[in-house]
């Protein structure tokens, strides 16, 4: 999704929006919704990508906070290395 309809969903969750090539010159809205000045779409972005930022930072603490308890459980870092893979095999092969 791009950061542009991140931004108009941000301001209007219920927002029926398409943008073509990340382009403010480029919205079209659908089904009535309430066309977003571009000056309040540009303010929001700075802020979504804040919170794009954040959670990357989050899930990146969560995980190295995962394998820390793992470790503290008494297994190797090769032992976590094949959860982790594992888990992102099955993921991928819908188990």
């Amino acid at each position: 999704m791009s950061n542009i309809v991140k931004a108009i969903l941000s301001i209007n969750p219920n927002a029926k929006v398409t943008v073509r090539e990340e382009n403010f010159e480029q919205i079209t809205w659908h089904d009535g919704t309430t066309p977003i000045p571009v000056a309040d779409i540009q303010a929001q972005i700075p802020i979504v990508e804040q919170e794009i930022a954040q959670e990357e930072t989050d899930k990146e603490t969560k995980k190295a906070s995962g394998k820390q308890k793992l470790r503290d459980l008494g297994l190797t870092d090769d032992e976590i290395a094949q959860i982790y893979l594992w888990e992102t095999s099955a993921n991928c092969i819908g188990y």
